[in-house]
């Protein structure tokens, strides 16, 4: 199914909730509506069943306000007041809370940044961060968004997509150095994350810089959030990954347990 007949099914959900705030309940709508793939006006206007002037009312205030925007050649998106807000929400919930000290401890263990990311749309939020003390670190603050195409946090979501969505990142792909992994090289490397539950990256977000992480799962293997492990490259390079995959899956590991998530031991491969 496409994403024009998802984002009017997504819709049609919204509108059924009627709390008597017009304006309220039309703004869900619209924000169902691109959540699900609607990205021109018109697409807007069919997925809603709104007339194009209230549409358009609608979507003026909606960026102006940051909950949406439109982004030259892509159409409209969430926009980043909604990524502020999830962060907010996120730190709040009990993930934050449960998974700290397993965060400390990769951080403690490592001597590197240890982060904590969950899914927001296309991209991933750092929702928790404990940075090394090492003069020369990597710094992630929390409430960064950070893209899903690039990056070893990123991989690990774009290898537990569903297939339709996995394609549909991997025709978004943007280089942000020349080792940012194409399209290709991102589809060929998914089946090996899966295999071993995590993944590495070296120089591919930002130059210089390094990571590895590691999926945390829930009951049914699905995907609830992805730690992580940065630091200069010279310390967490493509060599050290292996040595250093053990440390972040055991923190992946932890964090399921503090979930209260049992699955059988798995040792990183």
């Amino acid at each position: 199914m496409g994403e024009r007949d998802t984002s009017r099914r997504r819709s049609s959900r919204a509108t059924a909730v009627d709390t008597g705030v017009g304006v309220l309940d039309r703004a869900i709508t619209i924000l169902d509506a691109v959540e699900g793939g609607a990205r021109t006006f018109t697409d807007l206007v069919r997925a809603t069943g709104f007339s194009r002037p209230t549409t358009h009312r609608l979507i003026k205030a909606m960026e102006e306000h940051g909950l949406l925007s439109l982004r030259g050649g892509l159409g409209y998106r969430l926009g980043p007041r909604l990524l502020r807000l999830a962060a907010v929400a996120m730190a709040e919930l009990p993930l934050r809370d449960l998974a700290r000290p397993a965060l400390e401890r990769l951080a403690e263990v490592t001597g590197e940044s240890a982060q904590l990311y969950v899914r927001s749309g296309d991209e991933r939020v750092c929702v928790d961060a404990v940075e090394s003390t090492s003069e020369l670190r990597t710094i992630v603050h929390v409430g960064s968004s950070l893209p899903l195409t690039a990056g070893s946090a990123g991989k690990v979501f774009v290898a537990w997509a569903s297939e339709p969505d996995r394609e549909r990142l991997l025709r978004r792909v943007e280089r942000f150095t020349p080792r940012t992994p194409t399209a290709t090289q991102l589809r060929g490397q998914t089946d090996a994350i899966r295999h071993r539950g995590w993944s590495m990256s070296s120089g591919e977000r930002e130059r210089g810089v390094g990571s590895v992480s590691a999926a945390v799962l829930g009951q049914d293997d699905e995907l609830v959030a992805v730690v992580s492990m940065s630091g200069p490259e010279s310390r967490v390079g493509t060599l050290a990954a292996r040595r250093f995959s053990r440390a972040v899956t055991a923190a992946a590991r932890e964090i399921e347990r503090a979930l209260g998530i049992s699955r059988p031991s798995r040792r990183p491969r």
